[in-house]
Order: structure tokens, then C-alpha cells, then sequence
């Protein structure tokens, strides 16, 4: 297997951070491959970011993990999954969890289908649909900076399950960037807004955070 620079240097960041089992470790240096054989077929990453593939992507995803260790059997519904973030890195930090991942885009979620069964994760489900349409109920749902907070909310608030098994109570927990004050502000008693800089100190997650808002 070909592992190039910049993903022997992810890897690295990643066992600095987290605890890792040989076949993780196996998992984690198999991404960056799988990643870059299928962005030359299906462009799911821009092709000038590909070789920041795991700062931006991977390492960025599990910034999730480091807001809450999530309990073996916790569910987890991925909105707008794209080509698999935040689900997949997870989905190998936590073999235990059960993660569902939605896009409405066939191509998108064709990408994630083969990367998980690629990597053989029997944890990972991937489903071409609108998040409208998806019925079933999880502990969490995740996404990164797919629509305001807002319009997320109101479409996943019937998918979050009222049975509480963490060590947070069942919500949501995103990835975004910037000036949020605004769009969180509806939500401000009870959101949490993590900057991911209390993590991982590369420059590039400087006005980046990890939002969780119970619901």
C-alpha cells in the first residue's frame, strides 16, 4: 500500500490524539488511498485540497470525538454526508457505534459506500436520501456545516431519540466555521460551542468549533 507524506503524517496526529487498536491504525492508513482513488473518479473533495485530505477532513471530523467519547450501541445519523464526513472517521474510532449516513446526492454516497466497505466496516450504512425522509431515531445526529442551524433543527429534531445513554444528553453535534453568534443565538441557553483549537492546533482550525445543542 502507497501511503504518501501528508497521510503518514495524519496517521501520526491521529495516534498522538487517540488510542488506536492495530486494525484502526490499518483503517486509518488505508483512507487516504481510497480517498484519492475515488476523488479522480467522483470529485468529492476539491482536487486542490486532496493533500490536506486529513487535516481538513479526517482530523477535522473526529474533532467530534474529543467533545464526547461516545458509549459502545450509540446511534448516529450522518446529515449530508458527502463523501463520508464526519461519519467514516468515526465510524473506525468507534467500531461499537452504529453510524447511518444520508446524502441526497447518489454519487456522494456511492463514494461512502465503497470507502466503508473497502475499509470492511460492518458499523456503516449509507442511504441515497433527503434527511426529510429518513424516519428512523438515533442518539446523535451529525453534520459538517450542512445548512444554518436552524433548518437543521427543525428537519432532525424527530429523528433524535429520548432514550439517554452518554454522558451528554441525545442532540446534535456539528462541525462549523466562522461568526456564528447570529445564527446560534435562537439556541443560546442551551448550545455549547467547543473551538476546535482546544484540540488540534494547526492554524487551519482557528474559527472553527464543534457545536452541541441537546434536544
Amino acid at each position: 500500500m502507497n501511503i504518501n507524506e501528508f497521510d503518514k503524517a495524519g496517521v501520526e496526529a491521529i495516534k498522538e490524539q487517540f488510542s488506536l487498536s492495530p486494525l484502526q491504525i490499518e483503517q486509518f492508513n488505508q483512507l487516504g488511498e481510497l480517498y484519492r482513488d475515488w476523488n479522480a473518479k467522483i470529485n468529492v473533495i476539491s482536487r486542490k485540497d486532496i493533500d490536506n485530505l486529513f487535516p481538513h477532513h479526517i482530523i477535522h471530523s473526529l474533532a467530534i470525538a474529543k467533545v464526547l467519547n461516545f458509549q459502545a450501541g450509540t446511534t448516529l445519523l450522518d446529515v449530508g454526508t458527502g463523501g463520508g464526513f464526519p461519519g467514516i472517521p468515526l465510524a473506525i474510532l468507534f467500531p461499537e457505534c452504529q453510524f447511518t449516513l444520508v446524502d441526497s446526492i447518489g454519487k456522494k454516497i456511492l463514494v461512502a459506500s465503497e470507502v466503508a466497505k473497502s475499509l470492511g466496516l460492518q458499523n456503516v450504512r449509507c442511504i441515497k436520501e433527503r434527511i426529510e425522509e429518513e424516519k428512523g431515531q438515533f442518539d446523535f445526529v451529525i453534520s459538517r456545516a450542512v445548512m444554518p442551524m436552524g433548518d437543521l433543527v427543525k428537519l432532525v429534531r424527530k429523528n433524535v431519540s429520548h432514550k439517554h445513554s452518554n454522558a451528554m444528553p441525545n442532540g446534535l453535534m456539528v462541525l462549523k466555521g466562522g461568526k456564528l453568534e447570529g445564527e446560534l443565538h435562537e439556541f443560546k441557553k442551551y448550545v455549547e460551542q467547543t473551538p476546535i483549537t482546544d484540540f488540534f492546533k494547526d492554524e487551519w482550525y482557528k474559527e472553527k468549533y464543534v457545536i452541541y445543542l441537546p434536544l
